[in-house]
């Protein structure tokens, strides 16, 4: 482990945990600034008050409370889905869904690592297309047969859309089932913030399943798959990740329920998003993103991480991204759009961004 340890850190690779400081924030993922609204904060306090710290238990032990249940059902009325299962977080709810969901799978190369993971542990026979490729994923669909597509609606670190109408053409024809990542969708595309999937008109299609975390536009932590009716069955009887892990804390649900009728009704916010990330990707010359994430790409790891601690000692928080946390395997900051941020410190951010580089 030294030596691999020595390796990394000669490539500039080593990761290092660091306390948050009062840095103008453009690394976190609070898109539309409700981690702090007071309507959430206090829900999330009487719910604290009503139910305790902890859930106390798994979904089906002690831990469902009529909190969980109402946010299942909002999220569902939300996407357009039949039903939505919660989960402690979008990763375990990327495990639960694949897993369950079992057979040869193929997965976008820039899908995100929990829906990579989730395919190798499944156990089953997993591939990847190329990004966005139609014509590879057919020709793969017509090799592997798989079960399951898995995509992002939007991507994670590059910040483009998935052509969620033509995938879903495509594994219809093909017999598959289409599971889309909503992490970054959820509250910032679509109508009312309904997602990628909504905003291609596909809300509801019994061949489609959601998975999405709570912590992006949200505020919150946790996550959810939503889907076809008979999904919520199969996940109780025969999810892992739903039957043995530990509910997520019915306050951090409250808050996440109250952000989530909040960023219903956010349209103005979503313009000023999209605003913001425009002009963000205008001023650190990247395409225009699909919503409020972009990566400026950096050279190698080494020159990576000089610009973010360079922009660190400016006082702008920003993400930084190295292979293999990559998918093109190129090293890039990442810029995340937050509209809760008093627009001269957002303008003040990208200026201290781009005189870093």
């Amino acid at each position: 482990m030294g030596r691999k340890a020595d390796l990394r850190s000669k490539a500039g690779l080593t990761r290092t945990v660091r306390t948050r400081t009062d840095a103008i924030d453009l690394a976190g993922n609070d898109y539309l600034g409700l981690s702090r609204h007071p309507a959430v904060l206090t829900a999330a306090a009487a719910a604290l008050a009503d139910h305790g710290l902890g859930a106390g238990g798994s979904r089906l032990v002690r831990g469902t409370t009529g909190v969980h249940e109402r946010f299942e059902a909002d999220f569902a009325r939300h996407t357009g889905t039949e039903t939505a299962v919660l989960y402690s977080s979008g990763y375990m709810a990327n495990l639960g869904a694949t897993a369950a969901l079992a057979g040869p799978v193929l997965l976008d190369a820039h899908a995100h690592a929990s829906l990579h993971d989730a395919a190798r542990l499944a156990g089953g026979r997993s591939d990847t297309f190329a990004h966005n490729d139609l014509d590879d994923l057919e020709r793969q669909l017509r090799e592997l047969r798989p079960t399951l597509v898995a995509v992002e609606s939007v991507y994670s670190v590059l910040g483009d859309a998935a052509p969620l109408r033509e995938l879903h053409a495509l594994t219809s024809a093909y017999g598959a089932l289409l599971l889309v990542d909503e992490a970054h969708g959820i509250g910032t595309v679509g109508p009312h913030g309904a997602g990628g999937v909504a905003a291609a008109g596909l809300a509801g299609d019994p061949g489609i399943v959601i998975t999405a975390t709570l912590s992006k536009a949200l505020g919150a932590a946790g996550g959810v798959i939503a889907g076809p009716a008979a999904l919520r069955r199969h996940l109780h009887d025969t999810g892992r990740t739903f039957i043995f892990d530990t509910a997520p804390p019915p306050a951090v649900i409250a808050g996440a329920g109250a952000a989530l009728a909040i960023a219903r009704e956010s349209d103005s916010a979503r313009t000023e998003l999209a605003r913001r990330a425009a002009r963000a990707a205008e001023l650190l010359e990247v395409p225009v993103p699909a919503a409020g994430v972009l990566s400026p790409p950096a050279g190698d790891a080494r020159a990576a991480t000089g610009w973010a601690e360079r922009c660190a000692a400016e006082g702008v928080a920003v993400g930084c991204f190295r292979p293999p946390s990559t998918p093109d395997h190129r090293s890039r900051l990442r810029i995340t759009i937050n509209t809760g941020i008093d627009e001269a410190d957002f303008e003040r951010a990208l200026a201290v961004v781009r005189a870093a580089r």
